[in-house]
């Protein structure tokens, strides 16, 4: 038999974070303890609304699942339950937590990989005026990879402010399904001059057939577009990378079969988070294994974060003790 307990949490952004749908001052997340056996695993989720998600709702699907957990379903057996989602990705990691400090094991051990390293994160510049978004480029300009926020008529000149103000940084963007087929074919070559190595989901998902006749002078990675396995196939010839989030795939375990399909499919890999606390990056960490862009820097975002946490030094997130998770 599985306890559970849920409850949601709002922590607050330093400042506000704003991307082409809209700004946010809270980060709102949804926190699943699973516990049996005398040992509780934990699990952090973002509901979601560009996919229909409310907190209310995602809170809803998680108690509904109550009989089934009083009944023995295990982590197998919900991927059968719940869609992916923010739902489905709370419990499932809560799920793992829960399997590695019954085993006595870390997170790794259970899935036969190597012991994780520590991973180099984007830090994400949130959309601004090009004069705040150069601000902020100087302030960071020592990170080695910089994700900017795009979407507007300001664009060039916002990432150009940042390349000056920051020349040795890897630079990746993301316009949040922002742009249009003809923006992505005028902006992208000058992009490319800059150096910025990625774009990320230019163009709204269920619009991006354009871009399988496009020349992609800069790698474009899919992010809205792209979920879990089965939303893969639709994307050959479109996409050169794709995102991949646990609250988008519905946890670790759709996620890491995702990753596997993708690079068998020849897909470039990059991690991705929602902004959150260390619970909900720590089981990313092992996603983000050789992953040539991860974006996991939602603690960093944040006016603080919960106890125990992730141990950042600067860009550099190492992997979780096993008193935050796993």
């Amino acid at each position: 038999m599985i306890d559970l307990k849920v409850s949601s949490e709002s922590w607050p952004i330093r400042g506000s974070f704003t991307i082409s749908r809209g700004s946010k001052t809270s980060a709102d997340v949804v926190v699943v303890e699973l516990t049996a056996g005398g040992k509780t695993g934990r699990g952090e989720a973002v509901p979601y609304t560009r996919y229909g998600e409310t907190m209310e709702g995602v809170l809803a699907d998680i108690e509904a699942l109550r009989p089934r957990l009083a009944q023995g379903m295990d982590r197998l057996g919900l991927q059968e339950v719940l869609q992916p989602g923010a739902a489905r990705n709370a419990v499932d990691c809560a799920f793992w937590d829960l399997e590695a400090k019954q085993a006595g094991h870390r997170y790794w051990e259970l899935i036969g990989a190597a012991e994780p390293g520590p991973v180099t994160t984007a830090y994400t510049l949130s959309l601004d005026t090009v004069e705040n978004m150069a601000k902020s480029a100087a302030a960071n300009a020592a990170r080695p990879l910089l994700k900017l926020k795009l979407a507007g008529p300001e664009d060039m000149a916002r990432v150009a402010a940042v390349r000056e103000q920051a020349p040795e940084a890897r630079i990746v963007v993301d316009a949040n399904e922002g742009w249009s087929a003809a923006d992505y074919a005028r902006l992208a070559p000058q992009l490319a001059v800059l150096g910025v190595e990625m774009i990320e989901q230019p163009l709204p998902a269920g619009e991006d057939q354009a871009l399988a006749g496009m020349k992609r002078p800069v790698p474009v990675c899919a992010d809205e577009s792209c979920h879990d396995t089965a939303t893969l196939a639709a994307l050959k010839g479109r996409y050169d990378m794709v995102n991949i989030k646990l609250d988008k795939a519905g946890g670790l375990t759709e996620a890491l079969k995702l990753k596997a399909a993708a690079e068998a499919e020849g897909f470039g890999i990059m991690v991705g988070c929602m902004l959150a606390t260390s619970l909900a990056m720590a089981p990313a960490v092992i996603l983000a294994q050789g992953a040539p862009v991860v974006d996991l820097d939602g603690p960093l975002l944040l006016a603080k974060d919960r106890a125990p946490a992730l141990r950042i030094e600067d860009s550099l997130i190492h992997p979780p003790e096993a008193a935050l998770w796993g």
